[in-house]
């Protein structure tokens, strides 16, 4: 269950240059790469003539070598040479492109009707590239469907068992849980007065007992925003100190998903020592424990439609909840108005 028009995190800028990257998005083969003039493309990572993966090719300019017979296509994706015969070029000798926008560190791109890309629709993620702040991401592969890990996001009370070594705080249980939906923006508050700060900062955010809160939004397809922050006892948040982090989810398949994340913090903003401490429990929690529980999960359901498994339901579950029924609401209302998109989709 995919919504095609709107843009998905496709990569982090720095990770796309001169050399490509082949993905999968949505079930579609893409390669990215530079121009040399610095500008992101993407275009099909399948070559019309015998289906031969671009990205294996060389680039030849800003043209794309195909490695298996030598057709070359530009950033735009149409066909500028065929070697073989009299060098005419095929009619079908093209390939799909997808607009890209560069921005808040991120390549965005758009799987839908290119007509309808508008870039003023992304998400505002400028805290990433706020160089007044310390940000640490990276990336994961998850061999799982998208709308799991966010079921895990929009779900902070696994943090309490599942990273209970540097999450846990006695107090999370007893705290206040809130719902809220805005538009098709779902936000998933804990508000935790009074209790002991949890673990993964300590004495870097306060000492003694602290008000803490874990505020997630979910905003469609599956992106989000999680702002977490302690303040001395009675004081507003203003007094205290908070970090802010990405979590980005592009499906790859239904049962695997493109995970960008990264943690940007307000205080110890030039210190490499802190830098290592959160990188060590992005590894930990989130390759270490998120990403082997979520896919284990996946194997376990044996399909990507949680809800057909008439799943038990806890009042923590309200948030995914919620946030699984607006996208399916969404994904119904495209496909309405676009009923020959999917037959498309499945032979671009």
């Amino acid at each position: 269950m995919f919504l095609r028009n709107t843009w998905y995190v496709a990569a982090w800028a720095k990770d796309v240059g001169r050399e490509m990257t082949g993905r999968v998005y949505l079930n579609e083969p893409v390669v990215l790469y530079r121009k040399e003039n610095g500008i992101a493309v993407a275009v099909s990572d399948r070559c019309p003539h015998r289906f031969a993966p671009l990205h294996m090719g060389q680039l030849k300019g800003d043209a794309i070598e195909c490695p298996y017979h030598g057709l070359r296509f530009d950033d735009a994706g149409s066909c500028v040479l065929n070697p073989h015969g009299d060098g005419k070029i095929p009619s079908g000798a093209r390939l799909r492109s997808y607009p890209l926008v560069e921005r808040h560190s991120l390549i965005w791109i758009w799987m839908g009707d290119a007509a309808k890309a508008d870039a003023s629709l992304i998400p505002d993620y400028g805290f990433l590239s706020d160089d007044t702040r310390g940000t640490v991401g990276g990336y994961l592969a998850i061999e799982a469907n998208y709308e799991l890990l966010t079921d895990n996001l929009m779900d902070l009370s696994h943090g309490q068992f599942l990273h209970a070594s540097f999450m846990q705080t006695n107090d999370f249980v007893n705290g206040k849980h809130e719902v809220l939906q805005v538009g098709t923006t779902v936000h998933s508050n804990q508000w935790v007065p009074n209790g002991s700060p949890q673990a993964a900062y300590g004495s870097d955010l306060a000492t003694g007992n602290v008000d803490q809160w874990w505020d997630i939004r979910w905003m469609p397809p599956s992106v989000m925003v999680l702002e977490v922050g302690m303040t001395p006892v009675g004081q507003p948040r203003d007094a205290g100190k908070r970090t802010l982090s990405a979590h980005l989810l592009t499906p790859e398949t239904e049962t695997s998903t493109h995970y960008h994340f990264a943690n940007s913090r307000d205080f110890r903003t030039k210190d490499p020592e802190m830098d290592e401490r959160i990188r060590a429990w992005q590894r930990g929690g989130f390759a270490g424990q998120d990403k082997p529980m979520i896919e284990a999960i996946q194997k376990m359901m044996g399909t990507t439609d949680l809800m057909s498994l008439r799943p038990v339901l806890l009042p923590v579950d309200s948030a995914a909840v919620r946030a699984r029924r607006i996208l399916a609401g969404l994904v119904e209302a495209e496909n309405a108005r676009e009923p020959g998109r999917k037959a498309e989709a499945a032979v671009a």
